[in-house]
């Protein structure tokens, strides 16, 4: 894990960029490039530490779209952004978008499937050396809400991103180069990403720096537009349990929490 991430005592802020026109929080507002430039500035101005630029909706019951679709709303952003002094990371499930990510200047793979999307995913990230965030899902974002059944939430959760982790280095990823993300809102019922963020340490005995992302989910509740005082609750909540990565859509209000956390913790 880059030291910039881990040694200031505090969680890094991960700025969410989606370039989608129907992402649940801000659907359209960056798909141009220059509103997408705009707000990656704003994002670092506000004190971003990674930003995450996406161009598929992974939203509940989101459609796939087409590669060249979302290579071309990514890769040209990227390339102008990649050069602004903090990490740029691609979220997507497939290869071939990952691929134009990192040659525009992505250095990291944030992967909604934990590479289970696209075979190929795996092999790219070990050949590239580069990082990669195994995130936990079941199904595809269309299908994921009829797959909350669990025994122990936490317990399969950690079981399956085990599996993850065993199919990256079998594909010769570095283990140095996974980070997990439990999937808050994946394949996960309200009261079990609940029960997940309460129980994140024992994710974190796992050994791997974690993300995670409650920004404005609907575990949260209430519309979107009102789940501004809850994601902060969540991210402080993570900041003290020291989460590695929030990745969130507020990021300068998360920032001044984290911080905050971080003044305490170490005062």
């Amino acid at each position: 894990m880059d030291p910039t991430f881990t040694a200031r005592g505090r969680s890094a802020v991960m700025g969410i960029l989606n370039l989608t026109p129907d992402s649940f929080w801000d659907g359209g507002r960056h798909a141009e490039l220059e509103a997408a430039i705009a707000r990656a500035h704003q994002m670092i101005d506000e004190g971003a530490d990674l930003i995450d630029v996406g161009g598929e909706s992974t939203r509940p019951g989101a459609d796939e779209i087409d590669t060249d679709e979302e290579i071309a709303r990514t890769a040209p952003v990227i390339e102008r952004i990649a050069s602004l002094g903090v990490p740029v990371s691609i979220d997507t499930r497939k290869a071939t978008v990952a691929k134009a990510a990192l040659d525009a200047g992505a250095s990291l793979v944030n992967d909604v499937s934990g590479g289970t999307f696209d075979p190929a995913m795996l092999p790219l990230v070990a050949d590239r050396r580069v990082r990669i965030v195994l995130m936990h899902m079941r199904g595809t974002p269309k299908t994921m809400d009829a797959q909350t059944r669990y025994g122990d939430v936490m317990d399969d959760v950690r079981a399956e991103l085990a599996e993850r982790v065993r199919d990256a280095k079998h594909a010769g990823v570095d283990e140095s180069c996974v980070l997990l993300d439990p999937g808050i809102g994946f394949a996960k019922t309200n009261d079990q990403s609940v029960e997940l963020v309460r129980r994140i340490d024992e994710l974190r005995s796992d050994g791997f720096p974690l993300v995670v992302g409650p920004s404005r989910k609907r575990f949260i509740g209430g519309e979107a537009s009102d789940r501004l005082e809850g994601t902060l609750a969540v991210c402080a909540w993570l900041a003290v349990h020291r989460v590695d990565i929030v990745r969130v859509h507020d990021v300068a209000e998360v920032r001044r929490v984290v911080d905050m956390i971080g003044r305490i913790g170490t005062a």
